[in-house]
């Protein structure tokens, strides 16, 4: 089986870290961007991404919400996290297959809400 591809998307560049760090340690493969621009372009390159870790809060042209929808648009089997220290979205504000994670959160509750997104 091919390994999971997570694009984790955080303007915070020690969270960032952090968190593909834990996730390269539980077995996937990670890319990184630090705003949604960015990640749309690594997801318009063609690489299969299995999964999306984003910060809601970010700058750039659009926030990991709009980033969200985006996504389930154009790339509908990929599984999104979001993840918010400031913002708390409804549950019916969310594109559908969307989980929410508020920060400050535990990275192996964010390692096993990943986990069994993709089972």
């Amino acid at each position: 089986m091919q390994q999971a591809t997570v694009l984790i998307v955080e303007d915070e560049p020690i969270i960032r870290m952090t968190v593909a760090d834990d996730f390269l340690s539980a077995g996937f493969e990670v890319l990184e961007a630090s705003n949604a621009d960015e990640a749309l372009a690594i997801l318009e390159t063609q690489r299969p991404i299995t999964a999306i870790f984003s910060d809601i809060d970010m700058p750039g042209s659009i926030d990991g919400l709009e980033l969200a929808r985006l996504v389930r648009d154009r790339w509908p089997p990929v599984h999104i996290i979001l993840t918010s220290g400031h913002k708390k979205p409804q549950a019916e504000h969310l594109p559908d297959r969307v989980r929410f994670l508020p920060k400050p959160y535990l990275h192996q509750t964010v390692i096993g809400a990943l986990k069994s997104l993709m089972e």
